[in-house]
């Protein structure tokens, strides 16, 4: 069987791969929604959007903490009748929420929890919101709903068949780093082909068990989970961020989806465990690191590496396996650039990450690393997606150029930005993603940095600060960097520590620990991050060495609007936070 529309997997999957355990979640232990079931609960809650006289072209804002099988239900059912789905990210500002609900004019609004309903409620007059818990507003009793009689059912039938590819899906929208919502539209084709590029390169088998973690408003997730039903996995949903460890042991899942920052915040706990007082396990953990690091495709042929490897899971590495159910074999890593490093550790212990590249307006997958050998290359995002075409577009010296895609999977367009869409349009219907990359061995493709983020010192050097930021955050002692140096003389840093490492380190040397608050204002704190500066400094042009930096005493979040959804840095906002400092730091 074919599918052409996204809510044909669930049918696809009862024909092909019918599962018992299709969608889960957790209540009370570990629950199940068989296909033929999730079919049903789809049709019925259609028929009621249907009675409620909601039309084809209606928009559905919805807005989800984490993915579960009702929001996957709901989506499917506003598919199946033509409604637009409008993800909105919970962290949204309630005047983003305002802005993304009028300019689409949604008609229906569902929302995770009270808190949310109340926040939409507050900016909106929309009759028909509801949230998902049990109480007044909520809407998982309408999930039930009993008429199905043969009128609604025959209407149901036509609103279906009328449906085409090209009908848009969702409007997803995007902040990206300049923070000014886009809304990307997207139809039922362009994820349908990127579901199609997807099944034959990821290694999923039928009734594999996969846990999603990510939130369910980003197009990196909800592809992904449609393509899992495509395959025939066995989707389960964790429960809320703070039980995720725990998920991941009682389901012990074959794969996930994940973010740099999930593994980063795993190897940090490695090296913080570097600063404990026994030099037998400092000595231990930091041989096993160093054989992980060195892990690429293919070096388990080298028998000699392979006895040490041996040696690093039994004694180290495993650990991390356990952590994660014992029994994960792949993950695909997005969103952001994943450490090479870190990419190889963790498939040194058993664990292959496979980072990828993608957009939301991609749908989102352009490139994704492989898990045959010869096929992932780490520091690259893989190899184009079948039916996805990629060129770089006028390449310097280094063979660099702005990253050009082309493909069924590149939304229709921005809605309501035609000179935006003019821009990012070339007249041959190239995408222009804004990306700077170039090609490693002619087919892998790395990210090397934003065109828009590179700048210019008063040399006239150019300076690509994606690279060096990636580059300091080696240290385990910087947890976030930002590079800055725009008509200035030199390059300089705004330096994020990992407080946690700090501390054991203060309680090691004998500094006294306060709070962060003071401590970046410790001489022997800063002399401490100054002699990590100066060592990453050693390997880099003088040009590109950060000669002065700015700790903050704070982390950026995506609540305190300085991260992207997707975790990206957004470069104005940090740049006006610290404007004094850094005037300071120049004077």
């Amino acid at each position: 069987m074919n599918f052409t529309r996204v809510f044909d997997i669930v049918e696809y999957q009862m024909k092909k791969y019918p599962q018992q355990a299709s969608l889960n979640y957790f209540e009370n232990g570990w629950k199940s929604f068989s296909t033929a079931k999730i079919q049903q609960t789809v049709d019925g809650f259609s028929c009621w959007l249907i009675e409620q006289g909601f039309q084809k072209g209606d928009c559905a804002a919805i807005i989800p903490r984490m993915g579960s099988p009702v929001w996957m239900m709901i989506d499917f059912a506003c598919q199946q009748i033509g409604m637009v789905i409008v993800p909105l990210h919970p962290v949204s500002s309630a005047e983003e929420m305002k802005f993304i609900l009028n300019e689409t004019n949604a008609r229906l609004c569902i929302a995770a929890d009270v808190q949310l309903f109340n926040k939409v409620k507050s900016v909106t007059s929309i009759s028909n919101t509801f949230h998902l818990e049990e109480n007044q507003n909520g809407f998982l009793a309408i999930l039930s709903y009993p008429d199905q009689n043969e009128s609604l059912l025959s209407e149901l039938n036509k609103r279906r068949d009328a449906v085409s590819g090209n009908d848009t899906l969702a409007i997803m929208y995007t902040s990206g780093t300049s923070g000014t919502p886009k809304g990307a539209v997207l139809t039922h084709q362009n994820v349908v082909s990127n579901i199609k590029s997807i099944l034959p390169v990821m290694p999923i088998k039928p009734s594999d068990k996969i846990l999603s973690f990510l939130p369910f408003s980003h197009i990196f997730e909800r592809t992904s989970c449609y393509a899992y039903m495509g395959f025939g996995g066995n989707i389960f949903f964790s429960q809320k961020l703070e039980t995720i460890d725990q998920d991941f042991k009682t389901v012990r899942p074959f794969f996930c989806t994940c973010v740099p920052k999930v593994l980063e915040r795993m190897y940090e706990i490695l090296e913080e465990q570097l600063q404990e007082k026994s030099i037998l396990k400092k000595l231990l953990i930091t041989w096993a690191m160093r054989i992980g690091e060195q892990f690429k495709s293919g070096s388990r042929g080298n028998l000699l590496f392979g006895v040490k490897l041996f040696f690093a899971r039994l004694l180290v590495l495993n650990k991390w396996r356990h952590a994660l159910g014992g029994k994960i074999k792949y993950m695909v890593v997005g969103a952001a650039a994943l450490r090479p490093e870190i990419g190889r550790l963790f498939s040194a212990a058993g664990v292959m990450t496979l980072s990828g590249y993608g957009m939301t307006e991609a749908s989102p997958f352009i490139a994704v690393n492989r898990p045959e050998p010869g096929m992932n290359n780490f520091g690259t995002v893989g190899l184009p997606v079948p039916g996805v075409e990629i060129k770089l577009d006028e390449p310097n010296e280094n063979d660099e150029g702005e990253i050009l895609v082309k493909g069924p999977n590149i939304m229709k367009s921005y809605l309501n930005r035609p000179e935006l869409n003019r821009e990012v349009f070339t007249s041959d219907g190239w995408f222009r993603t804004g990306d700077v990359g170039k090609m490693v061995n002619k087919r892998f493709l790395s990210i090397t940095d934003r065109k828009k983020d590179i700048f210019k010192t008063s040399s006239g050097i150019y300076i690509a600060p994606q690279p060096l930021e990636s580059h300091f955050c080696s240290s385990p002692f910087i947890s976030k960097c930002l590079i800055f140096g725009f008509n200035r003389p030199f390059v300089s840093a705004i330096i994020v520590p990992n407080f946690v490492l700090l501390k054991s380190w203060c309680e090691e040397t004998g500094v006294h620990w306060t709070s962060p608050q003071f401590m970046v204002h410790n001489i022997k704190v800063i002399q401490k991050i100054q002699q990590e500066v100066d060592a990453l400094n050693q390997p880099l042009q003088n040009y590109q060495r950060a000669k002065k930096f700015i700790l903050s005493e704070e982390d950026w979040t995506v609540e305190t609007g300085e991260l992207t959804t997707s975790f990206k840095m957004i470069r104005t906002k940090l740049m006006e936070r610290y404007k004094q400092e850094i005037e300071k730091l120049y004077d």
